[in-house]
C-alpha cells in the first residue's frame, strides 16, 4: 500500500488506466477527486444549519462556528468542503429552500462556472493571446529617476526605446510603461510632468514594436494621452479609485484595465498596515472594484485583477497572497501580480533589489503554479525560462 498524489487531469487519467479502470468512468473518478472549498460569509444560523445538513446528507461537508448549535449567535461564516458532482446536488437542494438559500445557490453556482474557466482571449491590434496557454509575461519599463530598481537606468529616451526593444526581445508579451514611481513613500507627479516624460518615449516604442504597450498610471489625463498614443492597456494602482473620471474614459475606449487592490496610497501605504482576512478583504475590493467598472460601462472581458504585491502589505501578507492566489479565480478575471525584485525578496533573502533575481523567479514560479495568468517583471528573458520549466512539470508535457 502506497500515497498517491495526482497533480493533474494526466495524473490521475494514469493511474486509473493501470488499475484497469472503465474509460467511461474517467470522468466520475475525475470529481470525486477533486475537492473544492468555498467560503460562505454572514449567513443567519438557520440558513447555515441547512447548508451543513444539505452538504452533510450528500456526502460533503460545511464548517460552521462552533456555537451555532448554541443558539449564541446571530450568524456565521461558513466553508463548504464538496466535489463537483457534490455541488450540483446542493445547489439543486437549496433551490427549493427559501429565496435567501436559493440566492446562495445562484452564487455558488457562479463562482464553481468561474473557477473552471480555463481560457480568457484578450485581443489587441496586432497580437490576440489566449491565456490558457501559458502564463504571459509584462515587461516593467520605468521612465523614473527614483524607481526602487531601476530608476534612473531608462530616464533617457534613447535608453527607455531600447530597452524595451530588448524586452521584446525577450519574448515579452507586454510593454508595461510607468512615468511615476509608485514606491513606498514615493512622490507624486502632476499629470503635466508625467506627460512629459511620455512625449519622448512612448510614441517611439509604439511605432517599433507589435506587442501591446500598457501605461501604468493612476491619472485619467495621463492615460487619456496615453491612450491616443496607442496604449491598449492601462494599469490603475488605484482601480479607479484615485481619479473618478478614469473609469468613464477607459469606458469610452477598447482598451484593457488592470485593477489592483492598495491599501491607502503609495507615499503612506506601508506604515504598519494591517488586515482582519487579507484575502477577504483583497477579493471583496476588487469584486466592488470590477462592479463599478461594469456600472461605468467597461465590460467585464476588459478587466484584469492585480492583488498588489507590496502596496500596503507586510511581509507574511505577500507570501499569503502567493500562496492563496488562486482563490481570486472567483473573480472570474485574469489575474496578474509583479512579485519582481520587490522588498518582501529582500527582506527574506537580506538582499537589495540588484540581487533579488533567484527570489523573484522563486516568487514567480509559485504563482505559475497557483495559476496566474501574467507576470509583471523586470526580468523578462529569465523569468520567461523558469515558468516555462515549471508549466511543464505541471503540465506533464514539454517543448521537445
Amino acid at each position: 500500500m502506497r500515497p498517491l498524489i495526482i497533480q493533474n487531469e494526466n495524473d490521475l487519467i494514469s493511474e486509473l488506466k493501470r488499475t484497469g479502470c472503465d474509460p467511461k468512468a474517467f470522468p466520475i473518478f475525475r470529481e470525486k477527486v477533486k475537492i473544492i472549498p468555498i467560503k460562505v460569509d454572514s449567513l443567519s444560523c438557520a440558513n447555515v444549519n441547512i447548508l451543513k445538513q444539505t452538504a452533510l446528507a450528500l456526502g460533503a461537508d460545511c464548517v460552521i462556528h462552533r456555537e451555532v448549535i448554541s443558539g449564541k449567535r446571530k450568524t456565521s461564516s461558513g466553508i463548504i468542503l464538496a466535489t463537483p458532482r457534490q455541488y450540483q446536488s446542493i445547489i439543486q437542494k437549496l433551490s427549493y429552500q427559501h429565496p435567501s438559500l436559493r440566492r446562495l445557490a445562484e452564487e455558488i453556482k457562479e463562482i464553481l462556472g468561474r473557477l473552471e474557466r480555463k481560457d480568457f482571449v484578450l485581443r489587441f491590434s496586432q497580437r490576440v493571446y489566449h491565456l490558457k496557454e501559458r502564463v504571459h509575461i509584462m515587461g516593467i519599463l520605468n521612465i523614473t529617476p527614483d524607481s526602487f530598481y531601476d530608476g534612473g537606468r531608462y530616464y533617457k529616451p534613447e535608453l527607455a526605446i531600447r530597452r524595451a526593444e530588448e524586452m521584446a526581445e525577450e519574448g515579452a508579451d507586454f510593454i508595461d510603461i510607468g512615468a511615476e514611481s509608485t514606491r513606498p513613500g514615493a512622490k507624486p507627479l502632476t499629470a503635466k510632468e508625467e506627460i512629459a516624460r511620455l512625449k519622448p518615449i512612448l510614441p517611439q516604442i509604439r511605432k517599433r514594436l507589435e506587442i501591446p504597450i500598457s501605461c501604468d498610471t493612476y491619472k485619467s489625463e495621463v492615460a487619456d494621452f496615453a491612450l491616443k498614443e496607442g496604449c491598449e492597456i492601462i494599469n490603475d494602482i488605484s482601480a479607479f479609485r484615485f481619479d473618478k473620471k478614469m473609469a468613464n474614459l477607459l469606458a469610452k475606449s477598447n482598451a484593457y484595465c488592470i485593477l489592483m487592490h492598495i491599501k491607502g496610497r503609495p507615499r503612506t501605504m506601508q506604515k504598519k498596515p494591517s488586515y482582519k482576512d487579507l484575502m477577504s478583504e483583497i477579493y471583496y475590493y476588487l469584486k466592488e472594484r470590477i462592479e463599478l467598472a461594469r456600472r461605468e460601462g467597461i465590460e467585464e472581458e476588459r478587466i484584469i485583477v492585480d492583488p498588489g504585491i507590496g502596496f500596503g502589505k507586510r511581509l507574511e501578507d505577500n507570501y499569503e497572497i502567493i500562496r492563496r492566489l488562486g482563490e481570486l479565480k472567483g473573480l472570474g478575471r485574469p489575474i496578474l501580480l509583479g512579485p519582481s525584485r520587490k522588498s518582501f525578496i529582500g527582506l527574506t533573502l537580506n538582499l537589495p533589489p540588484e540581487e533579488r533575481l533567484e527570489g523573484s523567479l522563486s516568487a514567480s514560479v509559485f504563482a505559475t503554479i497557483q495559476g496566474v495568468h501574467i507576470l509583471r517583471v523586470h526580468d523578462v528573458l529569465a523569468t520567461k525560462r523558469a515558468v516555462m520549466m515549471a508549466e511543464s512539470i505541471q503540465k506533464g508535457k514539454g517543448n521537445a
